[in-house]
């Protein structure tokens, strides 16, 4: 067998393979080079330099393994590996410690103003009075997302004597009491912290999650840190903040694009800027290049890896009944985390009809993907469904009936959450999925990539027309519309389907309508 290593690793991790294949390295390939050469390779090995297109997956015809030593897979086609059967793994817990360290260091630096008086002495100036600093014992820190590496930041914070607030839907309460750590809104998290820290992807859900509004929110002291993802702050609504002095400061490891060798944020002496360092440490990259070429020995000798980040194998007969039910459980795994509030104590999922004969194990990991999708980096598959939930203090269960009253098949995904509960139920129907149940109400969705407007509401007349109007006057077109309703008068639930989404303040418009309770733009 032969491996390729495209992208420079840590020679530990190359030892480990070598044990077992031959292993050739060769760095800094174009598209053209690896498509030429890929063909004779049963592995890959890649950090992020690499792209791993389409295209060169495609010339893999003996590939059966691509492994990213680092913890993104952003440079990987992962749905191109997953329709040629190649499993993608990668080293998530890797840069862990590293990342969590720099994290806290960015903090300290910010409090005690180290780069400006190292490069102040330096100059030939002796200013102690201009860097005095902040004392980080008994103050604040506000971690948003509690995933690896936003458990080891609460660990050593709380080793400071530091109170710790978290943000994280997908991490149960008691799994944040074990870090004595108090769940709170986010809005509270901004509200009282003074350090905030981000450790969650960047998706279309956290795309600028701190702007202008957030950061008006915030005390005058607070401080900022970013060693996740560039794109997580409005970069130019943070520098006016601070400049404005409605922020004390912030400390950014990541931006937009890279390289960055100008930003708006170098102009800002309050702000602390380094070059994207938080995996640059000698041992995070001995980890993950050991982590990854584990799982290639181990996949490489018929086991399953540990962190495939895409669908494991399912035989052809299971797939036959099983396939068209996959976006099925992950659509209702997305609807669910849109319309669920608070955090995920338990989730229970039922299975009615035919699939209930098969292993579920891949539908299962489709569910929790589509839970976890909006607002969590990790992909979940049938490796690794089980330790994920588990991980993040989430008790899952699964019901089985080969029988089923209304369809053919039906999954109906259950989560108890702090602030209740919500059931969303899915099907096939004429090839395509549905979703036929959300609550106790019967309806009937087809998710076809457009947004959704769900209105829980109490049924009385006039209240169409009254959400209609805001729709209109938004220049919104509603293409179609569902009503359910138990009884005339009583509970309701609307969903009209959009050709575009509305804005943040039609939607209080809509929730300022009297008789709507809640209502959500769901986009599936």
């Amino acid at each position: 067998m032969k491996v390729l290593v495209a992208d420079p690793i840590a020679q530990d991790g190359v030892d480990i393979i070598n044990q077992v294949a031959e292993v050739d390295v060769k760095t800094k390939l174009c598209e053209d080079e690896l498509v030429g050469i890929i063909g004779d390779y049963d592995a890959l090995v890649v950090r992020s330099q690499t792209q791993v297109t389409a295209r060169v997956i495609a010339a893999g015809k003996k590939l059966v393994i691509i492994g990213r030593a680092g913890v993104g897979v952003d440079n990987i086609d992962v749905n191109a590996a997953t329709e040629r059967g190649i499993i993608v793994a990668n080293a998530p817990t890797g840069n862990t410690v590293s990342a969590a360290e720099h994290t806290i260091a960015l903090m300290l630096s910010m409090t005690r103003h180290i780069p400006q008086a190292n490069y102040s002495l330096k100059s030939g100036q002796w200013k102690r009075a201009d860097f005095m600093g902040t004392e980080v014992k008994g103050k604040t820190l506000g971690i948003v997302g509690l995933g690896n590496i936003g458990r080891e930041v609460a660990r050593r914070a709380r080793g400071m004597e530091m109170k710790i607030l978290a943000y994280d839907p997908f991490v149960s309460e008691e799994r944040a009491g074990q870090l004595q750590a108090e769940m709170v809104s986010l809005e509270k998290l901004y509200r009282e912290a003074d350090f905030i820290t981000l450790h969650t992807p960047l998706t279309d859900t956290t795309r600028n999650m701190i702007d202008a509004p957030q950061l008006e929110t915030m005390k005058p002291t607070t401080r900022i840190i970013n060693a996740a993802r560039g794109g997580l702050i409005n970069e130019e609504a943070l520098v006016k903040a601070i400049n404005e002095g409605k922020l004390a400061g912030a400390a950014i490891d990541v931006f937009c694009k890279e390289p960055c060798t100008q930003s708006i944020l170098f102009s800002c002496d309050k702000i602390i800027v380094t070059p994207h360092l938080g995996a640059s440490t000698t041992e995070a990259q001995v980890l993950a290049a050991t982590e990854v070429a584990r799982q290639i020995v181990d996949v490489l000798g018929g086991q399953p890896a540990r962190y495939a980040v895409n669908a494991p194998f399912i035989s052809a007969e299971a797939m036959s009944v099983l396939g068209p039910y996959l976006k099925v459980a992950k659509i209702t795994g997305q609807l669910t985390s849109y319309l669920g509030e608070g955090n995920m104590r338990k989730i229970k999922i039922k299975y009615n009809g035919e699939i209930a004969s098969y292993n579920t194990n891949a539908l299962k990991a489709a569910v929790l993907g589509g839970l976890l999708d909006r607002l969590s980096e990790e992909r979940v598959n049938m490796v690794n469904a089980n330790s994920v939930a588990s991980r993040r203090g989430i008790q899952v269960i699964e019901e089985k009936e080969t029988t089923c009253e209304n369809f053919a098949n039906l999954i109906t995904l259950d989560v108890e959450t702090s602030k209740g509960d919500v059931s969303v139920a899915g099907t096939v129907l004429r090839g395509e999925p549905h979703i036929v149940k959300v609550n106790e109400f019967w309806i009937d969705i087809v998710p076809t990539g457009r947004y959704f407007l769900f209105s829980d509401h109490m049924d009385r007349p006039g209240l169409i027309g009254a959400v209609g109007k805001i729709t209109g006057e938004a220049d919104v077109n509603v293409s179609h519309m569902y009503l359910s309703r138990e009884k005339p008068r009583g509970n309701a639930l609307m969903i009209m389907a959009l050709d575009e989404p509305l804005g943040e303040e039609d939607m209080k418009k809509i929730l300022n309508v009297p008789d709507v309770r809640n209502a959500k733009l769901v986009k599936l």
